[in-house]
């Protein structure tokens, strides 16, 4: 072992195999010109080993031309809709020997550009950006500036969002999803309809709720504009909201929130309101988190194969880039009907 430890320096290694630092870099790092005779590079190899050498990945990046690292950026890691992504994200990485980095942008496209211009630098094979797309923000552009600059360098990226973008898209059915969801409500006897949504200049909530209406309209059923009640996206967010929607249309007797965990915090609410969720009012989400499984009643919803999305994104970010330009991998969606949404009248 050197004197350093865990220090070990790559002159150190190149003196202890008897090659030159320039020969040992390329046995470690490889190369995208020159290679490196295989019995030399065995030999610096195994002496690296022996002598505890941690080789420098952003050096590897540089030598090759690609990392070893995958990026993946999630609006929320504690939202089980982005922990589902991202562990689709891991499994696609692993198989093909890749490292993900995880950054959370905490629903912030401010945050999300200051990570991009970060992530640059540590130049990853692939950057994934999962979340939804925002209408009329200002900072939309200067981030997808930033991902079109990395692109131009070699980058590939890839968007778990919507189309149509300038990079390859893995996109969600979700208009399609609320459609089927609403008319699929409809036939278990809901008339009286109310929408808790995330904010909508998300176009992930507003191709939910557009989906969803339009899905009413198909047997002649509106829904107020104030029976719409855009909140935060999460479970205290719902919970609020159904406090609103309930004090407006206390008749109401079905109720679609636009994310699975909104629809917890809905659950919760109707029970602190002294009414029985599913048989006194009944209610529905989107995205099937493993959770609303478990909940009671159990929740009806709209299926989205969540870590399918993940591992298709890295297949398609490792794959050859479209001869025809970006790519859309549509991902269909299918509505399950659970104990929340009983038959009525």
């Amino acid at each position: 072992m050197s004197r350093h430890g865990n220090h070990v320096t790559l002159g150190e290694v190149a003196q202890a195999a008897g090659v030159s630092i320039a020969t040992a870099s390329r046995a470690i790092n490889g190369s995208a010109g020159r290679r490196v005779n295989e019995e030399i590079k065995k030999r610096v190899q195994e002496t690296a080993d022996r002598l505890g050498y941690s080789p420098n990945l952003s050096a590897q990046a540089v030598a090759r031309g690609a990392s070893s690292t995958i990026a993946v950026v999630v609006s929320d890691i504690a939202d089980p809709y982005f922990s589902a992504i991202a562990a689709g994200v891991m499994r696609g990485a692993e198989e093909a020997n890749l490292i993900v980095t995880i950054a959370a942008a905490e629903r912030s496209v401010t945050n999300e550009l200051e990570i991009v211009r970060t992530l640059r630098g540590q130049r990853p094979r692939a950057i994934i950006l999962t979340g939804s797309r925002r209408i009329d923000d200002p900072q939309q552009a200067a981030l997808e500036e930033q991902l079109l600059a990395y692109d131009a360098s070699g980058g590939r990226v890839v968007l778990v969002a919507q189309a149509p973008s300038p990079f390859d898209v893995v996109e969600l059915r979700n208009r399609d999803g609320a459609q089927e969801l609403a008319r699929q409500l409809v036939n278990q006897g809901g008339r009286r309809f109310g929408i808790i949504t995330g904010p909508l200049e998300l176009l992930t909530n507003r191709d939910r709720v557009d989906g969803f209406t339009e899905g009413l309209a198909e047997s002649d059923l509106g829904i107020d504009d104030d029976a719409v009640i855009s909140t935060a996206f999460t479970r205290d967010g719902g919970y609020e909201a159904l406090r609103t929607l309930l004090s407006r249309f206390p008749d109401t007797d079905t109720i679609f929130a636009t994310s699975d965990l909104m629809a917890t915090g809905v659950l919760t609410a109707l029970r602190d309101l002294g009414k029985e969720p599913g048989r006194d009012v009944s209610v529905a989400g989107f995205d099937d988190i493993a959770l609303v499984r478990d909940v009671t009643p159990p929740l009806t919803t709209v299926v989205a194969p969540l870590s399918d999305m993940g591992y298709r994104a890295v297949r398609l970010a490792l794959a050859e880039r479209g001869k025809d330009g970006p790519v859309v991998l549509p991902v269909n969606t299918a509505v399950v009907i659970r104990e929340s949404t009983p038959r009525r009248g």
